[in-house]
């Protein structure tokens, strides 16, 4: 079982003391006593306070500025006190590699029965091949070590396939860790590899090394105690991937359906590349098995012509947002569930609005009425190709390059980047491929060839921090008997509450978000998603 350990890194004696109980308390196994982090350290006063009576076994590091650690004094004096911590019965002392043969030496004869002692090397600023790395492990366990110990820095998520591959082959027990935001996947998946131990820390501003999550994270989002060898590996890419909550949602999904996997952010930056790697028969990402992707900016449209097979809607919508491994041969499938997100919000709503029973939900309710889309972007093609598939007659309405909007109710100005996805030409090319027409958003205002009709704004307008601003004025919104934001945060857009004000049904993105989300979920697993406890943690979350 692989080991969690919480690093301590207190300036004093005290609160370190005050760390190691509530590292017991958080589910730790053991802690990591970053002695080189306490102001004024001396050994022979601190060290038998800090081991005595301790709550969990305990590792000491003493690390040397040179090893990106705190210590700038003699070597001989460290390795001194870390002597000392094993005498006064610390379970594990880690000494870099530089210095491992002098450690070695001075204690050699002495070394208690339960001791073991970890040889570590660190890299911050790039992750070597595996045959690097394979030569670095043979110098460890040359070196005398018990368990070796690599940590690397990730300048792409494939660098740690590499980690995982030296991991799975080495013969004695080893620390592989990838630090920084993109080495995430080394931390969270080492139960699965057979990683000796990973690090959480007792929460945020309390790391010893970048890109290390917390405790609570790894046992309670991560469900870390419950990944092993058969664990399915899902994620989502993107850049950035930060701000995504799809893991939360996820892994407490998976975790209610008693399905055996675990979801993890993956920071890609070349979606090409990613899935090229993973997809290759002889590829360590593939022997590594990835199971399943979502797929968030900027990578949706660049989805459809990497994956091996789209789904056809998905194609046709020209934005994939989730990618399946096919078990039968390896390919990456995409799918597209923005577009069931949003059309089936609406439909429900508009069913409730008016009344209408199970026995009427087999024709759609957006069949013949006239649906605008603000937008042209990834979200805006699902929702009209969705509302194209349904019967309705599509408008796509833009902003122009260089236009702006002002009045009583609405005064801000869009600042429209080179891509301009949201160009006429661009509006014009899908009204086309939908059948229906497009319009500058100018000409909104005055567009309403009849009532009851459905809005749809697929752009960001109104996410925060705009929470100001609206994509169209309140004046304009009389003849629609519904309006969708895609936005989910805030729950409640300005656009929303305008149009509740005026008496219109609305539906936000909130719940875009959580049904393409359950239908990801049946994607991953083949089961229908826990609803209930999905849609309370995104309550609770978004």
């Amino acid at each position: 079982m692989t080991l969690l350990c919480v690093p301590l890194v207190a300036k004093t004696v005290e609160q370190m003391t005050a760390d190691m109980a509530a590292a017991k308390a958080s589910g730790a196994d053991l802690v990591e006593l970053r002695v080189d982090h306490l102001s004024a350290f001396l050994p022979g006063r601190d060290l038998p306070l800090l081991l005595r009576d301790r709550p969990l076994p305990a590792l000491v590091t003493y690390r040397p500025k040179w090893e990106g650690g705190e210590y700038e004094g003699d070597d001989k004096r460290r390795l001194e006190a870390l002597r000392l911590a094993m005498e006064l019965g610390a379970d594990y002392v880690d000494v870099e590699l530089k210095v491992a043969e002098d450690f070695v030496r001075l204690i050699d004869g002495k070394k208690p029965e339960n001791f073991k002692l970890i040889v570590s090397s660190h890299n911050y600023q790039k992750t070597p091949s595996s045959e690097v790395l394979g030569s670095l492990v043979a110098a460890i366990q040359a070196s005398g070590a018990d368990i070796v110990k690599i940590a690397t820095t990730a300048v792409s998520v494939m660098d740690v396939t590499r980690m995982f591959q030296v991991l799975v082959h080495c013969q004695v027990p080893m620390i592989g860790l990838v630090m920084g935001e993109r080495g995430l996947l080394s931390r969270v998946l080492c139960p699965k590899y057979g990683g000796y131990l990973t690090f959480g820390t007792l929460g945020e501003g309390k790391a010893s090394a970048p890109g290390q999550p917390t405790i609570s994270q790894l046992l309670h989002l991560y469900n870390i105690r419950q990944i092993g060898a058969d664990t399915k590996l899902t994620g989502l890419i993107g850049n950035p991937v930060t701000q995504t909550k799809s893991h939360i949602f996820h892994n407490a999904a998976f975790k209610s359906a008693g399905f055996d996997a675990v979801y993890v952010p993956l920071l890609v930056d070349d979606l090409t590349s990613f899935l090229h790697a993973f997809s290759s028969p002889d590829s360590v990402g593939f022997r590594f098995g990835w199971n399943a992707q979502n797929c968030t900016m900027p990578h949706k449209e660049i989805a459809v012509r990497c994956c091996d097979a789209v789904d056809p809607i998905a194609k046709s919508i020209g934005a994939v947002n989730t990618i399946i491994r096919r078990p039968s041969d390896g390919r990456f499938v995409g799918h597209n569930t923005d577009y069931f997100g949003a059309i089936s919000a609406i439909e429900d709503e508009l069913r409730g609005s008016q009344g209408l029973g199970k026995e009427e939900e087999t024709a759609s309710p957006l069949a013949g009425r006239v649906f605008v889309v603000m937008g042209a972007g990834g979200a805006g093609k699902a929702i009209a190709y969705g509302a194209k598939e349904k019967g309705a007659r599509v408008v796509i309405a833009n902003r122009t390059y260089g236009q702006s909007s002002s009045s009583s109710s609405s005064s801000f100005t869009w600042i429209i980047k080179s891509s301009n996805l949201w160009s006429t030409e661009r509006a014009r090319e899908l009204a086309k491929q939908v059948g229906g027409q497009a319009l500058p958003l100018s000409e909104l205002e005055n567009f309403h060839p009849e009532d009851g009709m459905i809005l749809a704004n697929a752009t960001s307008v109104g996410m925060q921090p705009n929470v100001g601003e609206t994509p169209l004025a309140k004046r304009a919104l009389g003849h629609y008997a519904l309006v969708f934001d895609a936005v989910y945060a805030p729950k409640v857009t300005r656009l929303l509450r305008e149009a509740e004000e005026c008496g219109i049904t609305t539906v936000g993105g909130f719940e875009m978000f959580i049904r393409q989300a359950m239908g990801q979920f049946k994607l991953f697993t083949g089961l229908e998603a826990p609803g209930k406890e999905m849609r309370e943690l995104m309550m609770k979350y978004v």
